[in-house]
């Protein structure tokens, strides 16, 4: 078999084995299978890009970033429903219906709280996705649509033209993955699913909606050629053929039967995978629906029951402070048991002292609560006629109350922040950063291994990694003794790493690695950036005065201070390697793209740099040079459209000998 037909061979099984996860939720090939066989599938397309499938599954990353959305005029409009509050109001409807249509038979499905969009095929491909907007224009969102991995890019047997509308979600456990990764990034939670898909869809980079673990349901065929159905029920029996993820549905009679079903989506409404918020109650029969027609808003054959947000009052029994991985402190209220959507809830989030003080939330008070977005705990008033006269209002702590460290409000004002450098609670964010590969890149501290070290309370400080011992380590590799010796060699390359490593690795806020590397030029060793004024600090280049407040600041702390010196007893180095001495790039961009061969993007990068250079990921009208390797692709092709300068590798280094 030739690496053509692999391609050819590989795309369709891993096609298949997306679909049976992602659709059918009834994975058959194991996880690392199919990672070995993506693998595999993407080095042969690197090699061979001309031959990679249009419905390759290596495309659902997310392409190139946009500079804004086009508008996209719907063929067939993407009607609203009409909203009933009460069985009543329901039961006032399907009279209603039925008088018109006696004998209608109706598709009862949950309404998913997500946002609604529309898919066009032409020929069996994927071609346009595009958001409702009001309903006859929308914005095309392709690109970020293809990242979801329930929507197939291509149909078997399929006709000419199709287009059917869906709801985009966030599954409720990507919602918890998306928040907790917020959280770790000192970024603000998102407070319901609703909100994260929303604007995940509409990110101008898919790369970023490719993370965010979005979904799919489809719930209508909006236009169909050379095909005819008799009933939507029909219709989505067809979408499934297809290998759509369709929505679940019944089609049932009487108004007992529908009034059943409307509470029983309700009644389960925790075991699905994503937020409700009512049930879509149609008639089934389309020559039926024809027949009833629709007002100039709404469809006269089909409403939205609406489930009433569960609204609670209980009491606040204690206020604790939680410290998250990035520091952040997030105040959370202890309440009296509860029973909400479907589960006792103990605990509500209380987001920050912006938040308890305009409610004027104290402990004692009996509180209204309910689910924001059906998923968080949220405190909505104070019911001040049940306050007791102990009541005293609240304020979060002045200093940590996990280290003891001070608390300082973040840039917007609006989160307060442990300034330990060595706070326990933030232990396993600072490892992970420390041992990364921009920072002091100690091979081996993998997630796991790291947890271990600090079960076995070996790591209480990244300082801590410079003590290990191979008896002490040994016992958590099957390996044993080589893999611990590894570690061990890859923990003391690290002590000779560049200083500007170390600044990077050190977690102070805002200073990247560039900026690690500006300052280790500036000042040559972590001893004169530890001395530096504020105003020295200020006067570096790219360094804005948030960000020389933030270094300043950390290096004056009580625990900084206690880090650095554990550091410097264990032999890491605190000199730059990185003086410009020859600044003949200096106001230079380049770009590098494509597979090099005579060097690593790193080495070359590093090269610029200490030639006064600077390095871009992307190319624009500001970039200086482009060096290009084998397979540039767009990059290149966008350098010679601005006329911008063509490096090869060969080029390059003769620039830097």
């Amino acid at each position: 078999m030739n690496a053509i037909e692999r391609i050819r061979e590989l795309t369709s099984l891993l096609n298949e084995a997306g679909y049976q996860y992602y659709v059918l939720d009834d994975p058959k090939m194991p996880d690392f299978e199919y990672d070995r066989l993506l693998r595999e599938l993407e080095e042969l397309e690197n090699a061979y890009p001309d031959y990679a499938a249009p419905d390759s599954p290596t495309k659902r990353i997310g392409g190139a970033a946009l500079s804004q959305f086009e508008k996209v005029n719907h063929p067939v409009p993407l009607m609203s429903l009409q909203d009933v509050f009460s069985l009543e109001e329901l039961n006032d409807f399907l009279a209603k219906t039925l008088e018109a249509e006696p004998g209608a038979e109706f598709s009862v499905e949950p309404k998913i709280d997500g946002l609604s969009v529309a898919l066009e095929y032409v020929d069996g491909h994927f071609i346009r996705g595009a958001t409702r907007g009001d309903g006859s224009v929308g914005e095309d969102v392709t690109e970020n649509l293809k990242t979801i991995r329930s929507i197939p890019m291509t149909l078997e047997n399929a006709p000419h033209r199709l287009i059917v509308r869906g709801e985009v979600f966030m599954p409720k456990k990507s919602f918890e993955v998306l928040n907790a990764r917020q959280e770790e990034e000192g970024k603000p939670l998102f407070a319901n699913p609703r909100n994260a898909a929303a604007g995940s869809l509409r990110q101008l980079d898919p790369k970023i909606a490719a993370k965010r673990g979005l979904d799919i349901y489809i719930f209508n065929v909006q236009l169909v050629e050379g095909v005819e159905f008799s009933g939507h029920s029909e219709s989505l029996d067809y979408l499934k053929k297809l290998k759509f993820k369709v929505i679940p549905h019944k089609k049932l009679v009487s108004t007992e039967e529908i009034d059943r079903e409307v509470e029983a989506i309700n009644e389960h409404r925790e075991k699905l995978i994503c937020d409700i918020d009512g049930a879509v109650i149609k008639v089934d029969n389309f020559t039926q629906r024809e027949r009833l027609g629709e007002t100039a808003k709404f469809p006269k054959w089909a409403a939205a029951y609406k489930y009433p947000p569960e609204i609670k009052p209980t009491v606040v029994e204690d206020i604790v402070v939680q410290v998250g991985r990035t520091g952040v402190l997030t105040p959370k209220a202890v309440v009296k048991a509860v029973r909400l959507a479907g589960t006792t809830v103990t605990n509500a989030t209380l987001h920050n002292q912006d938040f308890i003080s305009q409610r004027d939330i104290r402990i004692g008070d009996t509180v209204m609560i309910r689910k924001a977005g059906e998923i968080i705990p949220e405190i909505l008033e104070v019911d001040l006629s049940k306050r007791p006269n102990t009541a005293i209002p609240y304020y979060l702590p002045k200093t940590c109350p996990v280290c003891g460290a001070e608390v300082v409000k973040d840039e917007d004002g609006a989160f307060l922040r442990c300034t330990g450098a060595e706070c326990p609670a933030q232990l396993r964010r600072n490892l992970s950063h420390f041992v990364s590969r921009d920072a002091m890149d100690i091979d081996g501290l993998g997630e796991a291994i790291v947890e271990g070290l600090i079960e076995k309370g070996l790591l209480k400080s990244p300082a801590d990694l410079y003590e290990l011992t191979l008896d002490e380590i040994k016992s958590l590799w099957k390996s044993g003794t080589t893999a611990a010796k590894k570690l061990l060699d890859s923990i003391e390359r690290s002590k000779q790493q560049d200083v500007s490593r170390l600044i990077y690795a050190l977690g102070i806020r805002q200073v990247g690695s560039k900026t690690g590397k500006v300052l280790a030029s500036t000042f040559g060793n972590l001893d004169a950036l530890m001395a530096a004024s504020l105003e020295q600090l200020t006067q570096v280049p790219d360094v804005g005065s948030i960000t020389a407040q933030n270094i300043y600041d950390w290096f004056h702390q009580p625990q900084s201070q206690h880090l650095v010196e554990r550091l410097r007893a264990a032999g890491v180095n605190f000199e730059s390697k990185r003086t410009i001495t020859d600044s003949r790039f200096a106001g230079k961009i380049f770009v590098l793209t494509g597979a090099l061969s005579k060097f690593t993007r790193e080495e070359a990068t590093e090269k610029i740099e200490l030639l006064g250079g600077k390095a871009s990921g992307s190319v624009s009208k500001k970039t200086s040079y482009v060096v290009v390797g084998e397979n540039a692709g767009s990059k290149e092709r966008k350098a010679r459209e601005l006329g911008i300068p063509i490096l090869t590798e060969d080029d390059f280094l003769e620039m830097i000998q």
